[in-house]
Protein backbone atom coordinates (compact mmCIF):
# COMPACT_ATOMS: atom_id res chain seq x y z
CA UNK A 1 0.00 0.00 0.00
CA UNK A 2 1.41 3.18 -1.14
CA UNK A 3 1.25 6.84 0.49
CA UNK A 4 -1.41 7.65 -2.27
CA UNK A 5 -3.49 5.39 -1.31
CA UNK A 6 -3.02 5.77 2.44
CA UNK A 7 -3.94 9.53 1.64
CA UNK A 8 -7.13 8.47 0.10
CA UNK A 9 -8.43 5.91 2.86
CA UNK A 10 -7.91 8.77 5.16
CA UNK A 11 -9.79 11.17 3.22
CA UNK A 12 -12.30 8.79 2.72
CA UNK A 13 -12.59 8.16 6.54
CA UNK A 14 -12.53 11.86 7.49
CA UNK A 15 -15.35 12.88 4.46
CA UNK A 16 -17.52 9.50 6.13
CA UNK A 17 -16.70 10.10 10.03
CA UNK A 18 -16.58 13.57 10.32
CA UNK A 19 -19.72 15.09 9.60
CA UNK A 20 -21.47 12.45 12.11
CA UNK A 21 -18.98 13.09 14.77
CA UNK A 22 -19.28 16.82 14.13
CA UNK A 23 -23.27 16.03 13.87
CA UNK A 24 -23.16 14.20 17.29
CA UNK A 25 -20.83 17.19 19.16
CA UNK A 26 -23.33 19.21 18.00
CA UNK A 27 -26.41 17.13 19.21
CA UNK A 28 -24.78 16.62 22.51
CA UNK A 29 -24.43 20.30 23.44
CA UNK A 30 -27.49 21.24 22.17
CA UNK A 31 -29.00 17.83 24.39
CA UNK A 32 -27.27 19.37 27.32
CA UNK A 33 -28.75 22.95 26.97
CA UNK A 34 -32.57 21.31 26.20
CA UNK A 35 -31.70 19.03 29.28
CA UNK A 36 -31.01 21.91 32.14
CA UNK A 37 -34.16 24.22 30.03
CA UNK A 38 -36.23 20.76 30.92
CA UNK A 39 -35.06 20.53 34.00
CA UNK A 40 -35.97 23.96 34.87
CA UNK A 41 -38.97 24.38 33.30
CA UNK A 42 -40.24 21.13 35.44
CA UNK A 43 -38.89 23.02 38.72
CA UNK A 44 -41.14 25.73 37.89
CA UNK A 45 -44.23 23.53 37.08
CA UNK A 46 -43.66 22.18 40.78
CA UNK A 47 -43.62 25.14 42.41
CA UNK A 48 -46.59 26.40 40.66
CA UNK A 49 -48.43 23.41 41.14
CA UNK A 50 -47.13 23.30 45.14
CA UNK A 51 -46.06 19.61 44.66
CA UNK A 52 -44.73 18.67 48.19
CA UNK A 53 -40.91 18.82 48.76
CA UNK A 54 -40.23 15.76 49.30
CA UNK A 55 -40.63 14.83 45.63
CA UNK A 56 -39.23 17.59 44.31
CA UNK A 57 -35.42 16.64 44.87
CA UNK A 58 -36.44 13.07 43.09
CA UNK A 59 -38.26 13.28 40.83
CA UNK A 60 -35.89 16.27 38.88
CA UNK A 61 -32.82 13.81 39.59
CA UNK A 62 -34.99 10.79 37.83
CA UNK A 63 -36.35 12.98 34.64
CA UNK A 64 -32.32 14.30 34.27
CA UNK A 65 -31.05 10.80 34.24
CA UNK A 66 -33.70 9.29 31.57
CA UNK A 67 -33.01 12.66 29.42
CA UNK A 68 -29.15 12.14 29.66
CA UNK A 69 -29.22 8.01 29.20
CA UNK A 70 -31.62 9.56 26.18
CA UNK A 71 -29.39 12.16 24.88
CA UNK A 72 -26.22 9.17 25.15
CA UNK A 73 -28.55 6.90 23.37
CA UNK A 74 -28.95 9.30 20.72
CA UNK A 75 -25.18 10.26 20.32
CA UNK A 76 -23.68 7.18 19.93
CA UNK A 77 -26.71 6.16 17.34
CA UNK A 78 -25.21 9.07 15.24
CA UNK A 79 -21.72 7.80 15.50
CA UNK A 80 -22.52 4.53 14.07
CA UNK A 81 -22.69 2.28 16.73
CA UNK A 82 -25.21 -0.86 16.41
CA UNK A 83 -27.58 0.26 18.81
CA UNK A 84 -29.08 -3.54 19.49
CA UNK A 85 -26.02 -4.41 20.30
CA UNK A 86 -25.41 -1.77 22.81
CA UNK A 87 -28.50 -2.33 24.46
CA UNK A 88 -28.04 -5.72 24.87
CA UNK A 89 -24.32 -5.37 26.14
CA UNK A 90 -25.49 -2.57 28.38
CA UNK A 91 -28.06 -4.52 29.78
CA UNK A 92 -25.52 -7.51 30.38
CA UNK A 93 -23.77 -4.89 32.14
CA UNK A 94 -26.57 -3.22 34.21
CA UNK A 95 -27.63 -6.63 35.47
CA UNK A 96 -23.85 -6.90 36.89
CA UNK A 97 -23.72 -3.94 37.85
CA UNK A 98 -27.49 -4.30 39.59
CA UNK A 99 -25.95 -7.58 41.46
CA UNK A 100 -22.76 -5.39 42.83
CA UNK A 101 -24.68 -2.53 43.62
CA UNK A 102 -27.68 -4.49 45.30
CA UNK A 103 -27.39 -2.39 48.25
CA UNK A 104 -27.67 1.07 46.21
CA UNK A 105 -30.73 -0.30 44.47
CA UNK A 106 -32.38 -1.20 47.70
CA UNK A 107 -32.17 2.29 48.64
CA UNK A 108 -33.35 3.31 45.45
CA UNK A 109 -36.49 1.22 46.20
CA UNK A 110 -36.56 2.41 49.65
CA UNK A 111 -36.87 6.06 47.75
CA UNK A 112 -39.65 4.89 45.67
CA UNK A 113 -41.58 3.47 48.95
CA UNK A 114 -40.65 6.66 50.90
CA UNK A 115 -42.12 8.70 48.67
CA UNK A 116 -45.50 6.87 47.58
CA UNK A 117 -46.34 6.41 51.09
CA UNK A 118 -45.42 9.32 52.88
CA UNK A 119 -44.24 8.14 56.25
CA UNK A 120 -42.93 11.30 56.92
CA UNK A 121 -42.06 14.83 54.45
CA UNK A 122 -39.80 17.75 54.59
CA UNK A 123 -39.76 19.58 57.88
CA UNK A 124 -40.90 16.64 60.15
CA UNK A 125 -38.58 15.88 63.31
CA UNK A 126 -38.02 12.22 62.76
CA UNK A 127 -36.63 9.82 64.94
CA UNK A 128 -34.95 6.42 62.92
CA UNK A 129 -31.82 4.30 63.03
CA UNK A 130 -31.09 5.57 65.82
CA UNK A 131 -30.46 9.48 64.56
CA UNK A 132 -33.60 11.94 65.68
CA UNK A 133 -33.46 15.63 63.68
CA UNK A 134 -35.29 17.48 61.06
CA UNK A 135 -35.83 16.06 57.86
CA UNK A 136 -34.14 18.84 55.02
CA UNK A 137 -34.31 16.47 52.38
CA UNK A 138 -35.31 13.23 50.17
CA UNK A 139 -32.97 11.87 47.99
CA UNK A 140 -33.30 8.99 45.48
CA UNK A 141 -30.95 7.10 47.56
CA UNK A 142 -30.77 8.92 50.97
CA UNK A 143 -32.72 10.98 53.44
CA UNK A 144 -30.94 14.11 54.80
CA UNK A 145 -31.56 14.88 58.59
CA UNK A 146 -30.50 17.60 60.87
CA UNK A 147 -30.06 16.99 64.00
CA UNK A 148 -30.26 19.53 67.06
CA UNK A 149 -26.45 20.25 67.45
CA UNK A 150 -26.61 21.14 63.60
CA UNK A 151 -25.17 17.87 62.58
CA UNK A 152 -26.02 16.88 59.33
CA UNK A 153 -26.92 12.90 59.15
CA UNK A 154 -27.36 10.92 55.56
CA UNK A 155 -29.82 8.15 56.66
CA UNK A 156 -30.21 5.32 53.42
CA UNK A 157 -33.76 4.63 52.09
CA UNK A 158 -33.27 1.22 52.49
CA UNK A 159 -32.97 0.42 56.27
CA UNK A 160 -35.68 3.99 56.59
CA UNK A 161 -38.05 2.07 54.45
CA UNK A 162 -38.27 -1.05 56.51
CA UNK A 163 -37.31 -0.11 60.19
CA UNK A 164 -39.41 1.42 62.94
CA UNK A 165 -39.55 5.37 63.12
CA UNK A 166 -41.14 7.49 65.12
CA UNK A 167 -42.13 10.61 63.36
CA UNK A 168 -42.73 13.27 66.13
CA UNK A 169 -44.68 15.70 63.82
CA UNK A 170 -47.22 13.91 62.40
CA UNK A 171 -50.30 15.00 65.19
CA UNK A 172 -50.55 18.79 65.97
CA UNK A 173 -50.29 17.87 69.87
CA UNK A 174 -47.66 15.99 72.21
CA UNK A 175 -47.72 14.66 75.73
CA UNK A 176 -45.58 15.60 78.62
CA UNK A 177 -44.81 13.30 81.45
CA UNK A 178 -43.05 14.13 84.35
CA UNK A 179 -42.01 12.03 87.66
CA UNK A 180 -41.74 14.14 90.79
CA UNK A 181 -41.34 12.86 94.22
CA UNK A 182 -41.44 13.53 97.91
CA UNK A 183 -40.55 12.28 100.74
CA UNK A 184 -42.27 10.02 102.93
CA UNK A 185 -43.94 11.91 105.69
CA UNK A 186 -44.80 15.02 103.53
CA UNK A 187 -48.44 16.45 102.52
CA UNK A 188 -49.33 14.04 99.29
CA UNK A 189 -52.33 16.16 99.30
CA UNK A 190 -50.40 19.57 99.05
CA UNK A 191 -48.51 18.44 96.83
CA UNK A 192 -51.09 17.26 93.89
CA UNK A 193 -52.35 20.98 94.83
CA UNK A 194 -49.12 22.16 94.68
CA UNK A 195 -48.87 20.47 91.25
CA UNK A 196 -52.35 21.57 89.96
CA UNK A 197 -51.81 24.96 89.98
CA UNK A 198 -48.03 25.15 88.45
CA UNK A 199 -50.20 23.42 85.77
CA UNK A 200 -52.60 25.82 85.58
CA UNK A 201 -50.47 29.00 85.56
CA UNK A 202 -48.72 27.91 82.05
CA UNK A 203 -51.16 29.33 79.07
CA UNK A 204 -49.08 26.66 76.94
CA UNK A 205 -50.66 23.44 79.11
CA UNK A 206 -54.24 22.88 77.45
CA UNK A 207 -57.18 22.40 79.09
CA UNK A 208 -58.28 19.55 76.96
CA UNK A 209 -57.79 17.17 77.65
CA UNK A 210 -57.18 17.97 81.01
CA UNK A 211 -53.63 17.20 82.99
CA UNK A 212 -53.37 14.06 84.93
CA UNK A 213 -51.90 13.95 88.00
CA UNK A 214 -51.64 10.80 90.60
CA UNK A 215 -49.37 8.62 93.01
CA UNK A 216 -47.52 6.26 90.61
CA UNK A 217 -45.00 4.59 92.80
CA UNK A 218 -44.22 4.25 96.38
CA UNK A 219 -40.24 3.94 95.87
CA UNK A 220 -37.32 3.23 98.36
CA UNK A 221 -36.81 6.43 99.35
CA UNK A 222 -40.00 8.78 97.93
CA UNK A 223 -43.00 8.87 97.18
CA UNK A 224 -43.65 9.60 93.16
CA UNK A 225 -46.06 11.03 91.46
CA UNK A 226 -47.00 10.84 87.65
CA UNK A 227 -48.29 14.00 85.71
CA UNK A 228 -48.98 14.22 82.42
CA UNK A 229 -50.09 17.10 80.18
CA UNK A 230 -50.95 17.66 76.99
CA UNK A 231 -49.40 20.74 74.85
CA UNK A 232 -48.61 21.72 71.08
CA UNK A 233 -46.16 20.00 69.26
CA UNK A 234 -43.62 23.32 69.17
CA UNK A 235 -44.20 23.74 73.08
CA UNK A 236 -43.31 20.45 74.12
CA UNK A 237 -39.46 20.60 75.65
CA UNK A 238 -40.37 24.16 76.71
CA UNK A 239 -43.00 22.85 79.23
CA UNK A 240 -40.83 20.19 80.15
CA UNK A 241 -38.00 21.91 81.18
CA UNK A 242 -39.57 25.27 82.52
CA UNK A 243 -42.56 22.24 84.88
CA UNK A 244 -38.66 20.68 86.24
CA UNK A 245 -37.34 24.12 87.11
CA UNK A 246 -40.92 25.42 89.17
CA UNK A 247 -41.45 22.07 90.48
CA UNK A 248 -37.95 22.18 92.20
CA UNK A 249 -38.25 26.05 93.38
CA UNK A 250 -41.91 25.68 94.54
CA UNK A 251 -41.54 22.20 96.39
CA UNK A 252 -38.67 23.84 98.62
CA UNK A 253 -40.64 27.33 99.20
CA UNK A 254 -43.77 24.96 100.44
CA UNK A 255 -41.75 22.55 102.58
CA UNK A 256 -42.19 19.92 100.42
CA UNK A 257 -38.86 17.43 100.01
CA UNK A 258 -37.26 16.72 96.76
CA UNK A 259 -35.70 13.03 97.98
CA UNK A 260 -32.38 11.56 96.63
CA UNK A 261 -31.25 8.04 97.44
CA UNK A 262 -29.52 7.22 100.69
CA UNK A 263 -28.42 4.42 102.77
CA UNK A 264 -27.96 4.36 106.74
CA UNK A 265 -24.72 2.80 107.80
CA UNK A 266 -25.12 1.40 111.63
CA UNK A 267 -21.26 -0.15 113.34
CA UNK A 268 -21.94 -2.08 115.95
CA UNK A 269 -18.74 -2.80 118.14
CA UNK A 270 -18.01 -6.59 118.05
Amino acid sequence: MNVETIKNEIMTMALEYCPKIIGAIIVWIIGGIVIKWIINLLSKLMEKRKIDDSLKPFIKSLTSALLKTLLVITVLGMLGVEMTSFIAILGAAGLAVGMALSGTLQNFAGGVMLLIFKPFKVGDFIEAQGYAGVVKEIQIFNTIITTGDNKTIIIPNGGLSTSSMVNYSTMPTRRVDWTFGIGYGDDVDKAKEVLKKLLSEDARILKDPEPFIAVSELADSSVNFVVRAWVNGADYWGVFFDMNEKVYKTFDKEGLNIPYPQMDVHIHNA
